[in-house]
């Protein structure tokens, strides 16, 4: 199956491509599984321009953004990382989750991201790279109830100056897009798994459970009916099991929402 084309329900790629041609950068806040990786391939797709990732985490170092010295032969020489690669190419950029980065590295990122849009490579020879007039970034964030994110520091927030929200998607929309990943006709065992899932969501937003279910869940709850199972089996694997993890009250509590809206 071809990859599902991206439901734009709330004019992301419009807000995208008014940045994209006045040269603005573009931070994308949303919590997990609500497309915002999704948006931003469909984007570059739409674009054809090549898109570059790096993904952020405590473990992400300057050198993933700037390069690393390697030895072939005998001989030093420079790796360019994908920071520098996409500034000399004039790539779109995609910064993921990066407020799960360390100081030191957002530190270096604001460096190439300020109005020169140019990086010294002090690692390497020192010279200065400047970014090609058409070098476009897009970062996102999750909001700071996720783990292992930080407040982006506000020199660094100011270098995103259109911020696009993403929020889960209205239920009908919702359907729209586990429908472009489903074959079979499971439309109103589909809706039920979106109310489960707004329901958990919304619990989860209260800080009554643990965890919220992204479109992700809701997808894989639509391709597991493809493959035959029932919707309760399903509703209970991709939605209930996960809240094992915090204890057996917590589980309890979910598997009661599932019972109650998927019967016995």
């Amino acid at each position: 199956m071809e990859e599902a084309q991206y439901l734009d329900w709330n004019n992301s790629n419009h807000i995208l491509n008014k940045a994209y041609e006045a040269g603005l950068f573009v931070l994308i806040i949303g919590p997990k599984g609500t497309g915002k990786t999704s948006l931003v391939r469909d984007f570059a797709k739409k674009k054809n321009v090549n898109l570059e990732s790096i993904n952020f985490s405590l473990r992400t170092r300057e050198s993933h953004l700037v390069g690393t010295k390697t030895l072939t032969d005998g001989t030093v020489s420079f790796d360019e990382g994908l920071l520098i690669k996409s500034m000399r190419n004039g790539d779109m950029l995609y910064l993921d989750e990066i407020n799960s980065a360390e100081a030191d590295v957002l530190l270096r990122l604001d460096e190439a991201l300020d109005d020169r849009r140019q990086i010294a490579l002090k690692e390497s020879t020192g010279e200065i790279v400047k970014a090609k007039d058409n070098w476009f970034v897009v970062a996102t964030i999750n909001p700071l109830t996720h783990s292992g994110t930080k407040e982006l520091p506000p020199q660094l927030l100011s270098r995103f100056p259109v911020r696009i929200r993403l929020e889960y998607p209205p239920e009908d929309i919702e359907l729209e897009i586990v429908k472009k990943h489903v074959s079979g006709n499971y439309e109103s065992e589909i809706i039920q798994a979106i109310k489960l899932a707004n329901t958990l969501r919304q619990a989860a937003a209260v800080e009554e459970l643990f965890y919220s279910p992204s479109l992700r869940e809701t997808i894989a709850f639509g391709k597991l009916l493809d493959k035959g199972m029932s919707p309760k089996e399903v509703a209970d694997i991709v939605f209930g099991n996960v809240y094992t993890q915090w204890g057996n009250i917590e589980y309890q509590k979910v598997r009661d929402i599932i019972t109650s809206m998927f019967g016995n």
